[in-house]
């Protein structure tokens, strides 16, 4: 039987990365890495606990025991799992799908993330768009008006908005701030 130990502040692949790079260093091979859980084949000791989470704060990570935060871990697995799998640009209905994964009504799922995320759950999966839309950005591959369909907005406008409300700048400005980084 694995046993899952939940990990705060894990959004993306590198942060997987990490964490296994991390869990490895204390011979402590993990089984599976999800945004914000890893599973491992025995639990940790106390010892193991209190030395993995000094280290995992060290990278601004830590251990979470309590279990709305757990929860609100799994909530954020299931937006970044929908978030980069093929059916997010089908129109899916978010709350729906998330209470369907994790077994919850949404609304206790709603007011839970809200208390211990401080924002709410849309407001999370805008902020992951708008990650996904800076990488894309930083790629050079894609014109605005493909960023915003791949990631499901109406319009490119509708995006460049909700952009320049995250980071107070529009995507060009961001594109052109973001050119010499990629151009050495």
């Amino acid at each position: 039987m694995l046993h899952s130990v939940f990990i705060q502040n894990m959004v993306s692949n590198r942060c997987k990365q990490i964490i296994t790079q991390l869990f490895r260093d204390f011979n402590l091979h993990p089984k599976d890495v999800f945004l914000g859980e890893v599973r491992l084949e025995n639990e940790l000791t106390k010892t193991q606990y209190h030395s993995v989470n000094m280290r995992l704060e060290q990278f601004g990570y830590r251990l979470i025991v309590d279990n709305k935060a757990k929860i609100t871990t799994k909530v954020k697995f299931v937006l970044a799992e929908l978030f980069e799998s093929y059916i997010f640009n089908l129109n899916v209905n978010v709350s729906q799908y998330v209470a369907e994964k994790l077994k919850y009504e949404y609304h206790y799922l709603s007011n839970l993330f809200s208390q211990t995320e401080n924002t709410t759950i849309e407001k999370y999966l805008i902020q992951l768009k708008i990650e996904k839309a800076k990488e894309y950005i930083e790629k050079r591959e894609l014109c605005l008006g493909e960023i915003a369909f791949r990631l499901g907005y109406s319009s490119s406008a509708h995006l460049a908005n909700q952009f320049k409300q995250i980071n107070g700048i529009t995507p060009t400005q961001y594109k052109n701030l973001t050119q010499f980084k990629f151009n050495k």
